[in-house]
């Protein structure tokens, strides 16, 4: 059974910083692309970023200059590096990664538990 175990989250001032983390476990074979997807109450799920294995990063609008996506391939971990956070970004969190399990013949999409990112004065 494949996991995605994230961690990082929290609650932070305005124009703080938090760094999340998502360690995928169990049977990999392979990672294709890893992300952060966030879902504020009452909104749907939104794209924040996005890493392919080569390390091409793509961003939603709103956080661009203000956050990182970066992958260890060695630790089957992706990170986000949040900065200048905004109440704006309060939200829960998800891991995305579309990858291959041991034994498997095709990758499929896989998803954290979520973590919460409480951005509050």
């Amino acid at each position: 059974q494949v996991q995605l175990v994230e961690s990082g989250g929290g609650l932070v001032q305005p124009g703080g910083s938090l760094r999340l983390s998502c360690a995928a476990s169990r049977s990999i074979y392979s990672i294709n692309a890893m992300g952060w997807y966030r879902q504020a109450p009452g909104k749907q799920r939104e794209l924040v970023a996005a890493i392919t294995s080569g390390g091409s990063a793509n961003y939603a609008d709103s956080v661009k200059g203000r956050f990182t996506i970066s992958r260890d391939n060695a630790k089957k971990t992706v990170y986000l590096q949040m900065n200048s956070l905004k109440p704006e970004d309060t939200a829960v969190y998800y891991c995305n990664a579309f990858l291959r399990r041991l034994g498997a013949m095709q990758d499929y999409d896989y998803w954290g538990q979520g973590t919460q990112v409480t951005v509050s004065s």
